[in-house]
């Protein structure tokens, strides 16, 4: 598309955020349970260099697996990419040279995208398979619980901040396979607060425990590109943050002959 005048890009946002879970921090045998190694993952993975491979740089980083565009989203400043600070961290949890960390998974399509974080994270030892699957497959081995290692997870179920804790993050949720009693207890009281702001004060500290607890490993909120042809002036996309696509139809309008 940039190399044909006639065609120009458009970008919309979206309520999906890549992020790796470590499903095995819950086992206290494996690597994974040791906060440095997953810290250490999150500053192995070079952020922007993949949002300029994958999404020409559009995607919003962010330390935070709530998209930003979300009701009760709390902001958080992505990890700098610092390998060197990485390898130190893996050492110090008794990794001088790394180690084997299983399969790593992306959710189906991204096969290319989890091959470029898999990249990133052997540089500094952490050796993973990127694992393929179809997507019906990947989401029924995912709720069963079935799936190991590393994910590179991606959501884009509508709702709140509340809604991805609860399938994330809460011990109970279709997609989480550990919690945290404290972080249980906090969701349990935001979903029977009424005041609004006490309820985004409880959100908010839930996320704030799911950054300092390294829980995940937040890349970015993808942009979402689009070519544009000649005959288009107005396409619509990205005037509703919360979708990826063109949107209200009704504001689409082509060009006067």
């Amino acid at each position: 598309m940039k190399k044909d005048p006639s065609l120009r890009l458009a970008f919309s946002g979206g309520i999906g955020t890549f992020f790796l879970d470590f499903f095995d921090q819950w086992d206290p045998k494996s690597p994974w349970a040791d906060r440095r190694v997953r810290l250490a993952t999150n500053l192995a993975i070079d952020k922007q260099g993949i949002n300029e491979a994958e999404r020409m740089g559009r995607s919003r980083l962010t330390g935070n697996i709530i998209p930003g565009a979300m009701e009760f989203a709390l902001r958080i400043e992505p990890y700098p990419y610092d390998p060197t600070h990485a390898k130190r961290l893996l050492a110090d949890a008794g990794y001088p040279n790394g180690f084997d960390a299983g399969d790593l998974t992306p959710v189906p399509p991204f096969t290319s995208f989890g091959e470029t974080v898999a990249n990133s994270l052997a540089q500094v030892g952490i050796r993973t398979r990127v694992r393929s699957m179809e997507r019906a497959t990947f989401f029924e081995a995912w709720r069963s619980k079935k799936l190991t290692g590393v994910i590179m997870a991606a959501s884009a179920g509508l709702g709140n901040a509340a809604a991805r804790l609860e399938a994330f993050v809460v011990t109970s949720g279709t997609y989480a396979y550990g919690g945290h009693p404290d972080i249980d207890e906090i969701f349990k009281q935001q979903a029977e607060e009424r005041d609004r702001k006490k309820r985004e004060t409880l959100l908010h500290q839930i996320q704030k425990l799911m950054h300092e607890r390294v829980m995940h490993a937040p890349i970015y909120d993808p942009a979402t590109l689009h070519g544009v042809g000649p005959r288009v002036e107005e396409p619509a996309v990205g005037l509703n943050p919360l979708l990826y696509f063109a949107a209200p139809y009704e504001e689409m309008r082509l060009k006067k002959p």
